[in-house]
């Protein structure tokens, strides 16, 4: 991936948190058919510093964990807002007509090293780790405990762990950085207008660097 230092982010916590709010993973691999990507959630290991660990699972009627080599190298690649900019956002525009659109985005490239668990304990485990992180703020969370057993059995026979022991990870905030503090407040303001969930996201992005200068 192209990143000019103005974008990179190499930050630990932050590339935790990013992979938490924007957790569907694209599992990319290179298999016996060539390259390959599946979506899949993942959550991240609980585990300090700069070492990390992902957690997922998929079917085990794909493919994937049959064709792919133990501990082969893999790329996962996580999306978080994005979205148009217009340069008539930018109050330089009135000085300058020398502005151009362009396209922000926030993601997160996790390196690592690849292999599928075939063990139902580590699977049902897994299964209840993801399930209370995205429950455990509802009204009223469910649990897997709330199905009857067997069909829990059933359900976690059918699918395969997976690990990934990450190598290197890095993120890429693109986010009107290379602006004017006076261009990227007329970027904010032309996002929170638009009022979608991803222009919201990316304002709140935005803003972030307003208060780091």
């Amino acid at each position: 991936m192209y990143l000019p230092k103005a974008f990179e982010e190499h930050d630990p916590e932050r590339l935790r948190h990013f992979i938490r709010s924007y957790p569907l993973g694209t599992l990319v691999t290179t298999t016996t058919s060539g390259l390959e990507a599946n979506h899949i959630p993942l959550l991240v290991a609980p585990t300090a510093g700069a070492a990390a660990t992902l957690h997922g699972h998929i079917a085990r009627a794909n493919p994937l964990w049959r064709d792919v080599a133990p501990n082969a190298h893999t790329l996962v690649i996580f999306h978080g807002p994005d979205g148009f900019i217009s340069p008539s956002w930018y109050p330089s525009k009135l000085e300058n007509a020398r502005v151009v659109p362009t396209w922000n985005y926030a993601v997160v490239h996790a390196h690592g090293l690849l292999r599928f668990i075939d063990d139902s304990t580590w699977v049902r485990a897994h299964v209840e780790a993801l399930t209370h992180e995205h429950e455990a703020n509802r009204d009223a969370p469910w649990a897997v405990t709330d199905a009857p057993a067997e069909f829990v059995d059933k359900m976690v026979s059918a699918v395969v762990g997976v690990e990934i022991s990450i190598t290197r990870w890095y993120g890429k905030w693109k986010v009107s950085q290379n602006r004017s503090a006076a261009d990227r407040v007329g970027v904010v303001e032309g996002l929170e207008r638009e009022a979608s969930a991803s222009s919201v996201a990316m304002a709140a992005l935005v803003k972030e660097t307003l208060s780091e200068d």
